[in-house]
């Protein structure tokens, strides 16, 4: 990697610096409470130099949902690594994702607000194709997955689908479960007791649907979800223990 000048080095770190502050900022006082002029008074710039970084807030949300998805495909190539059948690692990329929401709440909330059209539509196309690279890393690890089970004969994909179509299905099912579960307080008092058994339980029941071997009532997959968070993400685990 080449070494960076003492200019690239600094605009790096100012670029740094809003973000971190635009993300406390973004948290706190939501989409609206952002803008350029409280980032700039901030981080006690000028409006000219945040405005050199990024033409305006849609694009700091973008940026930092870059950061969110970097974060998330970390957690997703260990996951990969996980030392078993195609569908023991892709219970390992499931403690990834509940590993993701539970220990990085802000990077999920950034997920949250850029996916509003209103937000994308005034982003800038570089940003754009940098957030899609990024999305195409990460669905790409579990696209893997999906084929090496294929091609191990632990499952057979249904008319055209093809591994990319699933990724998306479980995608959907994993963003929308956990967007319901972080803003509805109350899941307990319509029976949800446990939101995340639920949505472990639905996802292996629709994988036994697909005829993805080992099926569930053949395999105990809990303990293959344990053993993933407490070996493959021992670090995240620890943390996870402190926060209980």
């Amino acid at each position: 990697m080449p070494t960076l000048s003492r200019k690239q080095r600094e605009i790096q770190d100012r670029e740094a610096q809003i973000l971190s502050v635009a993300r406390e900022m973004l948290l706190r006082d939501g989409y609206l409470g952002l803008s350029m002029d409280r980032i700039a008074e901030a981080v006690e710039y000028g409006k000219g130099t945040v405005y050199r970084h990024f033409p305006n807030k849609e694009d700091i949300i973008l940026a930092l949902a870059v950061e969110t998805q970097k974060k998330r495909t970390s957690l997703f190539q260990r996951a990969s690594l996980f030392r078993g059948a195609s569908r023991e690692r892709l219970t390992a990329v499931a403690v990834a994702c509940e590993l993701f929401v539970r220990l990085y709440p802000s990077h999920f909330h950034v997920e949250q607000v850029v996916r509003l059209s209103s937000i994308w539509e005034k982003t800038s196309e570089k940003r754009q194709n940098v957030m899609r690279t990024c999305e195409q890393a990460c669905t790409g690890i579990v696209a893997g997955i999906v084929r090496d089970a294929v091609n191990q004969g632990d499952l057979s994909l249904p008319g055209q689908m093809t591994p990319e179509d699933m990724v998306f299905g479980m995608w959907a099912i994993n963003f929308g479960s956990f967007s319901i579960m972080s803003t509805s307080g109350a899941l307990d008092e319509i029976g949800i007791v446990d939101p995340t058994l639920a949505i472990r339980g639905c996802i292996n029941h629709m994988l036994d649907g697909f005829g993805w071997k080992a099926l569930s009532t053949e395999h105990d997959y809990e303990a293959v979800f344990h053993k993933a968070l407490t070996e493959t993400f021992a670090d995240e685990y620890q943390q996870l223990l402190t926060l209980e």
